[in-house]
């Protein structure tokens, strides 16, 4: 399998097992593979596979049952729970929900999001999606291109026309269009209220507290490629992460 660079082997098997559970592979009461199986199959520990199946089942993914396995857990009891570890976890969004447009790439004079994405003038391009999952919306993403990175993605149907819907990310439309890979983000995470346009999208009252995530995406150059603001509603996503100690 290869555990990518800076990854624990276990983080990674992770991933791959939860990407195949959103995608359907295991559907709901089927049971995954047994430790050993999956061991000889990922050429790894069954360690390695434990401690995969220890985070999947902390995100409510997996239950185990002693004597009888591991299985996934039905959709309807799941809620909307995503680990974020990697730029390959963000990307994995498209696993299971769809980018709905609400405004199509657009140029725009942004003194902010120049700024921040290093640009020698004022002029970036947008695009305004929301993002749902099983149909309901739970996120509304203002998303700002450089001139040069937006022209990449002149041609994408999907993000020309109001109410347009895809199962893309914008990240993984870059990642396979730019010369220079995204490698990294910038995150910060806040507390904001929603607006009344922002309350209109995603079927809140105006002034309901949201999770505000902005990120700025670097490619391996170390060259802004995106920022991404997204608000999300905190009842319908829950948003975690892993924190690991690094021991020398």
């Amino acid at each position: 399998m290869g555990a990518r660079r800076r990854e624990s082997g276990y983080t990674v098997l992770a991933r791959e097992l939860r990407t195949q559970i959103l995608q359907g592979r295991y559907a709901d009461g089927r049971r995954l593979p047994t430790e050993a199986e999956l061991a000889e199959r990922y050429r790894v520990s069954r360690q390695t596979v434990r401690r995969a199946f220890q985070d999947l089942v902390a995100e409510g993914m997996v239950y185990r049952v002693p004597g009888r396995g591991t299985f996934a857990t039905p959709r309807r009891e799941r809620g909307y729970l995503r680990q974020f570890g990697s730029i390959d976890d963000l990307m994995g969004l498209s696993a299971d929900t769809r980018m709905q447009i609400i405004a199509p790439l657009r140029r725009r004079v942004d003194v902010n999001a120049a700024g921040r994405l290093r640009l020698p003038d004022d002029v970036v391009h947008v695009v305004v999606f929301r993002r749902l999952h099983e149909g309901t919306p739970f996120c509304v993403t203002t998303v700002a291109l450089p001139p040069g990175v937006a022209r990449s993605l002149a041609s994408v149907p999907e993000l020309t026309a109001p109410g347009a819907t895809s199962d893309q990310t914008i990240i993984g439309l870059l990642d396979a269009r730019l010369k220079a890979p995204i490698a990294e983000a910038e995150q910060s995470i806040t507390v904001a209220l929603a607006d009344d346009e922002t309350a209109e999208h995603l079927g809140c009252d105006p002034g309901h507290p949201l999770l505000k995530i902005d990120r700025l995406y670097l490619d391996t150059t170390g060259a802004p490629v995106e920022l991404a603001v997204s608000h999300f509603l905190p009842e319908l996503h829950s948003y975690r992460t892993n924190l690991r100690r690094s021991i020398t």
